[in-house]
């Protein structure tokens, strides 16, 4: 399993907002991971529809969180950016073409398996992502360098 780089940065995009604790551009983002700033535009206006960040435009804009690091919660982020119900294709009732669906043993155990990977990441906040935010942001200043 893997999640999509949408969500990948978009937890990525998070972290740093919590690390930081001030507002900051999507373009000193990218340049901190080394990822494309066109992706990252993308993945910070769906935070920002999702009220997981506030954006503001112009000179002196840019990107926030919305509400505090220990109120937005990782597993909710992932059922957001990430479309679960293609997690395979018999989760899909409209396109489903799989022969065997609903007589095999497989979506159930992976209903099951993906619902215990859910409920684990529910169980993290954000603030649990970055325990250590001089460590954090060292590392990132470290990798620009």
């Amino acid at each position: 399993m893997r999640l999509s780089l949408h969500t990948d940065y978009a937890l990525r995009v998070l972290m740093f907002l919590a690390a930081e604790e001030r507002q900051a551009s999507v373009d000193e983002i990218a340049r901190a991971y080394g990822i494309s700033h066109n992706h990252l535009v993308k993945v910070a206006r769906r935070l920002g529809e999702l009220g997981l960040i506030d954006a503001r435009r112009g000179r002196g804009g840019g990107i926030s969180l919305a509400q505090a690091p220990d109120k937005i919660n990782v597993g909710r982020v992932v059922r957001q950016m990430e479309s679960l119900g293609g997690f395979v294709e018999c989760f899909d009732a409209v396109e489903n073409g799989c022969p065997v669906a609903g007589v095999c043993g497989l979506q159930g155990a992976l209903a099951l398996a993906l619902g215990d990977f859910l409920k684990r990441l529910d169980s993290y906040v954000l603030s649990d992502l970055v325990p250590n935010k001089t460590a954090f942001t060292r590392r990132l200043e470290g990798a620009k360098a």
